[in-house]
């Protein structure tokens, strides 16, 4: 008897595991076309950093030896090189993060509307835990698949440094994003400002709107923070060195330095490249300039920026995730309508059926499971 009991305690019941396998049943279908997804771009990445990249360096070299005007080379490797690295790069960028993001709209929106809510409650899982077993298999996918194409990017990238002229520099705004594992966390906030947004539309069309705007709203706020994530590095020239900037990285500020060795942001066109005996007579003297000044980050802060802008977004997918089993706990203890408070054996006329109490009884075992929380 204490076995049986125990069996149907909901608290020591251990559903996780037949959640897990039901959940990837259900979305099987959004699995395999994430997998075909993922396939497709590792392969373009792949024949991008093998072929094309090869093409394109003995197009360089034939270019880089031509002497004469008359002389030869594979215009178009160079080109089509070029073109199908922006492509490459940007649907690296953008489609995983939409994914995830529509992903998580669409588990939690869809609930109310296909009652996948029910079969957890009526093996008796709270709503915090049907929300975590439900969101770990598409967090998995995610993970997994994004980690796999920034991988392949990074090394397809770094297959051309030194070798393909026209080379997009490391801070390379989709570059920079797409090379490292702050793009697997943009991807899991994605999945995590999703999961909120139809937590709390509770409708899918309106929670797919509202997602993918939630996640550029949070790309665009670490883009605008990310230069002041780490210390920055300055080089000073003098304003008649005539080689302009000194220093290559993500521009922080650039301008001009006075005697007392303030600093004065470039306002006119009398910057590196400018006519400088003219500049000197307009600008340079009323300003009391003396040199220039490049306040920049260097290659060798790529990982820091990387990994310090990636403990940002998985601090926010915590937070997001958070606030999403708020959210869900808070449905579960709204009160019921009208229509919700009907008991559960009651007809149209609010008359008993036969076998009611009966049923009443079963707890949340029985046909008729608590669903409150939706």
């Amino acid at each position: 008897m204490r076995s049986s009991l125990t069996a149907l305690d909901p608290h020591r019941a251990s559903p996780s595991p037949g959640l897990m396998r039901t959940l990837v049943r259900l979305h099987r279908p959004a699995l395999y076309g994430w997998t075909v997804l993922v396939l497709g771009l590792s392969a373009l990445l792949l024949w991008l950093g093998g072929p094309l990249t090869d093409a394109s360096v003995e197009a360089w070299r034939q270019f880089d030896a031509c002497l004469s005007p008359t002389c030869s080379y594979d215009q178009a490797a160079i080109i089509r090189y070029k073109h199908i690295y922006l492509y490459a790069t940007f649907a690296t960028f953008v489609v995983p993060v939409l994914v995830a993001a529509c992903a998580g709209a669409a588990l939690t929106a869809r609930d109310p509307e296909n009652g996948t809510a029910k079969v957890a409650s009526a093996q008796g899982v709270s709503p915090a835990r049907w929300l975590a077993v439900k969101l770990t298999v598409p967090a998995v996918a995610v993970a997994a698949g994004t980690g796999l194409l920034v991988l392949l990017h990074h090394l397809m990238w770094s297959a051309s440094q030194g070798r393909i002229d026209s080379v997009k520099a490391w801070y390379d705004t989709p570059t920079f994003y797409t090379n490292g594992p702050v793009l697997v966390a943009l991807a899991l906030v994605g999945l995590a400002a999703g999961a909120l947004a139809g937590m709390v539309r509770r409708r899918s069309i309106a929670a797919l709107a509202t997602a993918p705007l939630a996640v550029a709203l949070i790309w665009a706020a670490l883009h605008a923070v990310l230069p002041r994530l780490w210390p920055t590095v300055t080089s000073v020239c003098n304003l008649d060195d005539g080689n302009g900037l000194a220093g290559d990285g993500i521009t922080v500020g650039q301008g001009f330095l006075t005697s007392t060795g303030s600093r004065h942001p470039f306002t006119t066109d009398c910057g590196p490249y400018a006519d400088f005996p003219e500049c000197r007579r307009t600008v340079y003297n009323k300003l009391d300039a003396t040199s220039f000044y490049h306040e920049y980050h260097p290659a060798t802060h790529y990982w820091p920026l990387q990994l310090t802008a990636t403990a940002i977004l998985l601090a926010a997918t915590a937070l997001k995730s958070d606030r999403t089993r708020g959210r869900s706990a808070a449905a579960r203890g709204r009160p019921r309508g009208p229509a919700e408070g009907r008991s559960h054996g009651a007809g149209r006329t609010g008359r008993p059926q036969p076998g009611a109490s009966a049923r009443q009884g079963q707890g949340p075992q029985g046909p008729c499971p608590d669903t409150r929380y939706l």
